[in-house]
């Protein structure tokens, strides 16, 4: 039977689960997750999972952070008083904003990490980033 390898067009499900169980993505319900094997498409512990499994082969892949979305970068938190924070823009720890760029037009999400008397800290992170992964993969098809 053929081996998933580089270059192929492979077909998943798979439910994405924190190392406390707790679920964060899952194909579950929906059509499979399709996309070129080894073009860096999905992280690189994800695409390493399915390198060699086989049509039908399910299997638990556990990917630590440096092969998922790395560690939290300390340059991607930002801390701004809080009066520069136009009234209008409601904030609380956990919650997502939108931050425009320096006046390029581009959007950043961040969240509210952090919430003091007269700061607010925003983390432009990736959610998953600083956080081993573990990914139950089933492959359905190549090709």
């Amino acid at each position: 039977m053929a081996q998933a390898k580089a270059g192929d067009l492979v077909s998943v499900h798979y439910t994405g689960k924190l190392t406390d169980g707790t679920i964060f993505d899952s194909s579950e319900g929906r059509e499979p997750l399709q996309f070129p094997l080894g073009e860096g498409m999905v992280i690189p512990g994800f695409d390493n999972g399915i390198t060699g499994m086989e049509i039908g082969e399910k299997k638990t892949v556990h990917i630590p952070v440096d092969e998922a979305y790395g560690p939290v970068n300390p340059d991607y938190l930002a801390v701004f008083p809080k009066s520069e924070i136009p009234a209008d823009i409601p904030y609380e720890v956990g919650m997502q904003l939108n931050m425009h760029q320096d006046g390029n037009g581009q959007v950043m999400p961040v969240v509210v990490s952090e919430v003091t008397d007269t700061t607010i800290t925003l983390d432009a992170n990736h959610p998953l980033a600083g956080k081993d992964l573990i990914f139950d993969i089933e492959l359905v098809a190549i090709g």
